[in-house]
């Protein structure tokens, strides 16, 4: 038989026996038969020296491609064999739990957060989003803050190099403003979300920081209704024993207003007797007339309060940076 002649029937018995392997120490086997360095197809190959110059192109050929044919059953096979060996031996229960290892836990702003937002969704209040770079008029005019109102100032607030003065949110009231443009009441919504100040003053201050603010508008709505969300909130956050009391105080976007105090066992370790949370108040009947709301028809109630402030209350953290870090040393311990 002639080395061409040859060619076919080897390549087909090697597929054939690199196709039947039964495990992978049977197809390295098969491998070194046929293709190893001492295997018959090598064998073969070294024959083509003895071809006539008429012959050896196309028995060339031929082995090129018998060679590509028997890599390619090589790894496919090889393939099916490797899974095959990973199955369980035994059969599995698919169904059963798990084991998962942990990839990682929630930052203690992130829990709070959410914490936050499980209380306000109890009491049918959704949460509402809104972008970190605003304008002066959903920051400031719609929410009644005159031109001269040190909060627009420089030292205050941070402005972007823009010609029309954009500036990064200095509080979450300002999608408030969005929501109750683009729809009519009833509104009760939740606002997390990251605010910049130029403030870094001490421990518990941060030029970037996170706060979540709440708002409800419909018929009827009292300060009575205000009180009874912020005491069902924060003794959910805080605990059943916590108490609040309010403060007369002033904002441009709400008459009457009020600062918002707390108390119970954790204000008490820290040696005080009551201590200031959140800020509130009747939503300014011209903040209602900027968004097209009849303030004889509507009333409502907002309200605001720094993340960070409940998240160092709740753990005893005295340093707002420390949440800024991102030491694994810190982050472990919640």
């Amino acid at each position: 038989m002639s080395l061409l002649n040859e060619i076919e029937p080897l390549k087909q018995a090697a597929l054939a026996e690199l196709k039947s392997a039964a495990d992978l120490a049977a197809l390295d086997q098969a491998k070194g038969a046929y293709v190893g360095p001492n295997g018959k197809f090598t064998a073969l190959m070294k024959q083509l020296g003895t071809l006539s110059k008429e012959e050896r192109p196309a028995a060339g050929k031929l082995i090129n491609q018998a060679k590509v044919e028997l890599e390619t059953a090589l790894a496919e096979r090889r393939s099916e064999l490797e899974l095959k060996a990973a199955l369980p031996k035994e059969p599995t229960d698919f169904t059963l739990p798990g084991r998962r290892r942990p990839l990682g836990k929630l930052h203690p702003l992130t829990q709070v957060t959410e914490d936050i937002i499980r209380s306000f969704r109890k009491i049918g209040f959704v949460v509402a989003d809104g972008p970190e770079i605003e304008d002066e008029y959903h920051c400031f005019d719609a929410l009644n803050t005159p031109a001269d109102h040190p909060a627009r100032d420089l030292q205050d607030t941070f402005y972007l190099n823009t010609t029309d003065k954009q500036l990064l949110r200095t509080h979450t009231s300002s999608v408030q403003i969005r929501v109750m443009k683009k729809q009519q009441p009833p509104v009760r919504i939740i606002v997390p979300g990251r605010v910049y100040r130029r403030d870094n003053a001490d421990a518990t201050h941060n030029p970037t920081f996170h706060q979540i603010e709440g708002l409800y508008v419909d018929k009827n709505v009292t300060v009575g209704d205000l009180k009874g969300t912020v005491e069902f909130v924060f003794r959910e956050l805080l605990g059943k024993d916590t108490k609040i009391r309010f403060r007369p105080h002033y904002f441009s976007y709400t008459e009457p207003s009020f600062e918002i105090d707390f108390q119970n066992a954790l204000v008490k370790k820290l040696g005080k007797d009551w201590l200031e949370i959140a800020g509130c108040g009747m939503v300014h009947p011209q903040v209602f007339e900027n968004v097209n709301y009849d303030p004889e028809v509507w009333t409502g109630w907002a309200f605001g309060f720094g993340i960070e402030r409940i998240a160092m209350i709740r753990y005893g953290i005295n340093d707002i940076r420390l949440f800024y870090e991102n030491d694994v040393r810190f982050l472990r311990q919640f």
